[in-house]
């Protein structure tokens, strides 16, 4: 067994990480479409939460199967876990299923305007495959 270790030069050692994790060698982010969130007006403390988002800050995603408006929900959170919206109805059903099938899927700040009481928030979703 000990020549099974050696033959490969360490290179199955290398693809491990330090703490015994898989190592994903050929990890990227693929651009699955620009859009904007939705539900911003209905988020009480948006003021707080939208002058911490600038370009580039990153947006977590998670299915929300069980709401009573929409069974492909998706609900949007910052770093902090603080509710910033939904992805837009016309947006979600593919992004929904590929959640729904175990891919990684976020959103990154574009742009923001503000509009009276409604903030408009422009990101881009992506897929870390």
């Amino acid at each position: 067994m000990s020549n099974i270790a050696k033959s490969d030069g360490g290179l199955l050692i290398s693809l491990i990480g330090a703490k015994g994790s898989l190592a994903k060698p050929f990890s990227r982010e693929i651009f699955l479409v620009e859009t904007h969130v939705a539900g911003t007006s209905y988020v009480d403390n948006i003021d707080d939460i939208e002058e911490k988002l600038i370009p580039g800050t990153k947006l977590h995603f998670f299915r929300e199967p069980e709401n009573i408006y929409d069974n492909l929900a998706i609900v949007i959170k910052d770093t902090e876990g603080n509710k910033v919206g939904y992805l837009p109805k016309e947006t979600n059903q593919i992004i929904a299923r590929l959640m729904d099938a175990g891919k990684l899927i976020y959103g990154v700040v574009e742009d923001k305007e503000r509009f009276g009481k409604w903030v408009k928030i422009t990101i881009q979703v992506y897929l870390q495959d």
